[in-house]
């Protein structure tokens, strides 16, 4: 949707480029994690989501004329904006498949390349892995609590900026099965789904007839707002008759929407008026400020509605806003690197790694991921990589490398997946994570490792530095 080039980015990453390519650090290898530290939500797992639009935009990623003669009015070296002219990133990228189901501390994603080339693209990595990552995992946990009920995003008015494009997408991935935003059911084949304002109903002098109108310029997945004047005394009874009227014309409609007021009580009040009518067939939408907690107490009511509409709360991540997702230096110029804090989970993982997650013997997941060098094979042991004395013994699970290459030199090495299959995907993984890890109240914690080889490295590499 956007077309960006490499100056969408921070002050600061061309800054240090600068000095690296004054200093001659051209061919300079470097390798960068990117993790968050924090699950959003008080929840017990996320849900990776960016990793296509990513490629995609860095197998393009340049900078234009544009952006140079505007970096010439910022005090940069000529030569150095010569080499930008024609820059291209080069590097490598191993990750985690999109819709994964992910965990803290341990790399997602793995970038391998001129020192340059890696500097310059973290902000515009952060910037949609964070985002996208975020609203997955938001929706995932609408989805976890909506059993079977159909839901539809109907965030992007409430979205900020062109966020809402890619939170649509994001909620897909998460579980969404549809989506009021157009531009993004274009793009990506989705589903797109939509009712009327109340503005629209005002604009008549009679809810009836508005109804009768849009049923007839409308008809097929027509859904009627009943809630502009009095829900049960006029909305629902006002639906009922062009419904009736609907029949006679071979048409059906689809739903009645509740936007407002107690939603438990006018959805059973509804269903009742609505069955008694021999209307049993039309669906019960609701909307207004929804989120995981709401849709849980409306389906522990036993509430009978059949499309939940989730906009504001969606598609901002509320209450979190932000995923804590971090781009760390691991390995540089043939030695690991290390950032070291009085706070020892703020102290990174040196070296180039492989994740592994561990299964049960029933094929599930085991609640444990272990972060081991890229060349370990056997791992016996992993220990806690914050406190020192937490260790576990994993020998007997079976292991599944998480990160595989995804791009070299540059190039994406496969054509990317669709919009459905990565849900597809995420389902299906989600499906293999025990529900203790899953529920919203004091989820278990998903236990993230190093392995013996590893914790020995960076125990070296922080006494090296503090000597």
């Amino acid at each position: 949707m956007n077309n960006f080039t490499l100056a969408y980015t921070d002050l600061y990453q061309l800054s240090m480029a600068q000095v690296y390519f004054l200093k001659g650090k051209t061919q300079e290898t470097a390798v960068f994690d990117y993790y968050f530290r924090r699950i959003p939500f008080k929840g017990g797992y996320a849900i990776f989501a960016g990793l296509n639009e990513f490629l995609e935009l860095l197998e393009n990623l340049s900078f234009s004329k544009e952006d140079i003669d505007y970096l010439k009015t910022q005090n940069f070296d000529d030569s150095f904006l010569d080499y930008l002219q024609n820059f291209k990133f080069k590097g490598s990228i191993r990750a985690c498949r999109e819709g994964e189901v992910i965990f803290s501390t341990a790399p997602i994603l793995q970038v391998e390349a001129n020192i340059i080339e890696a500097q310059l693209i973290e902000t515009i990595l952060l910037n949609t892995l964070n985002f996208q990552t975020l609203i997955a995992t938001k929706a995932s946990r609408i989805r976890l609590v909506a059993k079977e009920k159909t839901l539809l995003d109907f965030g992007l008015r409430r979205a900020q900026g062109p966020g809402g494009y890619y939170a649509t997408k994001a909620s897909v991935i998460g579980g969404f099965n549809g989506t009021s935003n157009v531009v993004a059911g274009k793009d990506f084949n989705i589903s797109i789904s939509g009712t009327m304002a109340h503005s629209y109903i005002q604009s008549y002098d009679s809810e009836l007839e508005a109804f009768r109108d849009f049923a007839t310029h409308r008809p097929t997945n027509c859904v009627l707002l009943v809630d502009t004047y009095d829900t049960l005394k006029s909305g629902i009874p006002n639906a009922i008759t062009v419904a009736k009227e609907m029949e006679q014309k071979g048409q059906c409609l689809l739903a009645i929407r509740l936007d407002s007021g107690d939603l438990a009580y006018f959805a059973k009040e509804s269903r009742k008026l609505l069955d008694d009518a021999g209307l049993d067939y039309v669906k019960i939408a609701a909307s207004n400020q929804l989120d995981e907690y709401v849709i849980r107490s409306l389906q522990e009511q036993d509430a009978p509605i059949d499309i939940y509409g989730v906009g504001t709360n969606l598609v901002i991540g509320k209450p979190d806003g932000a995923l804590d997702g971090v781009y760390k230096l691991a390995f540089s110029s043939g030695k690991p690197r290390i950032k070291i804090s009085e706070s020892l989970t703020k102290t990174t993982i040196p070296h180039r790694k492989q994740v592994y997650r561990n299964y049960d013997k029933n094929g599930f997941f085991a609640g444990s991921d272990v972060i081991a060098m890229i060349e370990e094979k056997e791992i016996e042991m992993m220990n806690h990589p914050y406190e020192p004395y937490k260790t576990l013994n994993i020998e007997k699970f079976k292991k599944e490398a998480l990160l595989q290459v995804v791009m070299q030199n540059g190039e994406k090495l496969n054509d990317s997946p669709s919009l459905e299959q990565i849900a597809s995907f995420s389902k299906e993984r989600l499906l293999l994570l025990p529900f203790e890890y899953k529920r919203f109240d004091n989820p278990h914690i998903y236990k993230i490792g190093i392995s013996d080889a590893l914790k020995k490295e960076r125990d070296l590499l922080i006494d090296s530095h503090k000597n």
